[in-house]
């Protein structure tokens, strides 16, 4: 009963919720049912697969053509992708040159060998990683179609995200291993060729099997409906898989509105399941190898207790397993799922599973384009595992974020700073788009929060969650919340951190008496505004706050230290490079005073941030 109520509410919040969202004036979605069965082969690494899939034009607009990713197509000498690595300044570690020197088997690809729409036969062309379709009959808004296809695949030597035989000697990492459809929306179709970064996709219902050696565990995306059959320690502590016909097991899953599907097997993974808040199911894979054993185990409960933490702190995770997964080529977020390799340290263990299940939230709950808003999900969820993994490990770091802005002021005095709204496939180097997605926008939550007030903050994250999961929110989406939440007009804010390269830096430029006070003159030498929040510090110990408005925002945040007195000044019009103050003492009673002690404001130069009486 627990289940059916749980994907009753998932299929009522798709099907009926409704949300004002960036350049729409209502929302809709796509929607696709993907019925698989593919056949593996784990001595050539081909498979055979058949799908159908029903797709479900939401939109107003009549479609006369679709896409399909073939992501596969990607590892083979000339692709895109290998291309973009071999001439790129700072190539992928993983990548390099290494595509170019594939062989024929140990390439990458998927052909397809028919397709038709409600039987008709279509015409295609195959363009990289991505087929190309002409409807045989236009879908008119409201209305569906079903595809039916046969393709082949084989599954690549392990260089990025997929592939067989990674380094750790996983068989099978099935990510982006199936024609999927691209997705559609206000904008446009996204068919994106499969260059170096991640994924966008639309939401639907997975029904797939999988034909593989009895030998070989699955772990994935979706519920197992046969676990009697396949035994695997889905049926109680055996370990014992079952018979199977002929040497093969059928593996059948079920993930209900995801937007991809993931797998991967290998014939020495020991299976556990541990128990998660709200009855969740926590699976976990990895190899039979006495050197990763103990920390494997350590990493259970602590797993469980990061559910319990992005639960409470972003919103209610509406499936009932997760898995962890030993595989891939680092760590990377599927649904329901995540492969991370496993021979690391316990706090390279922990760390890696924090994030990559954190991302569950942001990208696969929430799945913002990547391709063209991927601070939007990198970044959320390095604010968030970072305050995860502080608060689970017990740490007292007053700032988990110091790393992250610690990236980003590399990034600024590097000169190689582009915007955040730069197509993740067009940043002149990989070192820029992993700071600006990662660090940067880690920092503008972290930083929204000295904006709006950290209670302010942790309220627009939740809201955010419940307005916007299962909807691809856009950075508009985020702002508005934050606005709605706080009552502060952020429009300045997202404009200038995310659309421009603008950077903050204020500075204490004068302290002088000013008879029994003392004058106080501030200055804005960077082009972004913020508002200013100045805390000094008198002779005798005592402590008082300035906070100084930035006009533009029209409202100010609450006194974030109650503690210490707080004294609100006239706005600070952003157009003004000087504003000055006077202090209610005189100059020779004040110690020092500083200029955001909690270093949330990222200013890249804070040399002149704090004044000491000399």
């Amino acid at each position: 009963m627990k289940y059916n109520l749980r994907i009753f509410a998932l299929i009522f919040v798709f099907a009926f919720a409704k949300a004002f969202a960036q350049n729409n004036t209502s929302y809709w979605q796509q929607h696709v049912d993907y019925k698989m069965e593919i056949d593996m082969d784990v001595k050539s690494y081909q498979y055979d697969g058949k799908q159908k899939l029903e797709y479900t034009n939401n939109s107003p607009e009549t479609l006369d053509r679709v896409f399909y990713h073939l992501y596969f197509n990607a590892f083979q000498p000339g692709s895109e992708m290998d291309v973009r690595s071999r001439t790129i300044a700072d190539p992928d570690g993983r990548v390099k040159d290494r595509i170019s020197k594939l062989t024929p088997d140990e390439i990458g690809f998927i052909k397809i060998n028919s397709l038709t729409q409600d039987g008709t036969p279509l015409t295609y062309e195959v363009a990289g990683t991505v087929l190309e379709v002409e409807l045989a009959e236009p879908i008119k808004p409201g209305k569906s179609t079903t595809f039916e296809m046969d393709f082949k695949g084989q599954v690549p030597a392990q260089i990025r995200r997929s592939g067989r035989n990674n380094k750790e000697g996983v068989a099978l990492s099935m990510t982006q291993w199936y024609p999927k459809m691209a997705e559609y929306d206000f904008e446009g179709w996204h068919a994106d060729p499969y260059i170096a970064r991640e994924f966008h996709g639309v939401w639907g219902d997975f029904d797939v099997t999988i034909n593989i050696d009895k030998d070989y565990t699955i772990g994935g995306t979706g519920y197992l409906q046969n676990p009697k059959e396949i035994g695997h320690g889905y049926n109680g502590p055996s370990m014992k898989p079952g018979k199977g016909k002929n040497g093969i097991l059928s593996w059948h899953f079920k993930a209900p509105n995801v937007h991809d599907f993931t797998w991967a097997a290998d014939p020495e993974y020991i299976h556990d399941i541990t128990k998660g808040e709200n009855d969740v199911d926590l699976h976990f894979f990895y190899k039979d190898n006495d050197a990763i054993k103990e920390n494997w185990k350590k990493l259970q409960p602590m797993t469980a207790q990061l559910l319990a933490y992005f639960n409470n702190n972003v919103g209610t995770y509406p499936y009932n397993q997760y898995s962890v997964i030993q595989g891939g080529d680092g760590g990377m977020e599927y649904a329901m799922c995540t492969l991370i390799t496993g021979e690391r340290k316990f706090g390279s263990l922990f760390g890696v599973t924090a994030h990559e299940m954190a991302h569950t939230w942001f990208q696969f709950l929430l799945a913002s384009n990547e391709a063209k808003h991927e601070w939007m999900d990198e970044g959320f969820t390095s604010y968030i595992s970072a305050l995860a993994e502080n608060e689970i490990t017990g740490g007292d770091n007053p700032n988990p974020l110091a790393g992250s802005y610690r990236g980003y002021y590399y990034l600024v005095k590097s000169g190689k700073e582009q915007p955040q709204t730069t197509h993740a496939d067009r940043y002149n180097e990989n070192m820029p788009y992993s700071i600006a997605a990662y660090s940067k926008g880690a920092v503008f939550l972290a930083q929204l929060g000295y904006v709006i007030g950290k209670e302010n903050l942790d309220k627009t994250l939740k809201k955010y969650f419940d307005d916007f999961a299962f909807k691809h929110p856009t950075p508009n989406d985020i702002k508005r919340t934050a606005e709605k939440v706080s009552g502060i007009e952020l429009d300045w804010y997202l404009m200038d951190w995310a659309q421009t390269t603008n950077t903050i830096d204020y500075g204490i430029t004068s302290v002088e008496a000013d008879g029994d006070n003392t004058k106080v003159t501030l200055t804005r030498k960077g082009l972004m505004p913020m508002p200013i929040d100045l805390y000094v510090e008198k002779s005798d110990g005592s402590k008082m706050s300035y906070y100084i408005p930035l006009r533009m925002m029209r409202a100010e945040k609450e006194n974030q230290t109650p503690n210490i007195m707080r004294k609100q000044l006239e706005d600070w019009p952003w157009t003004n490079p000087t504003y000055s103050f006077v202090i209610d003492a005189p100059l020779k009673d004040v110690k020092m005073m500083t200029i955001d002690p909690t270093r949330l404001m990222a200013d890249i130069d804070q040399e002149d941030n704090t004044w000491i009486k000399e």
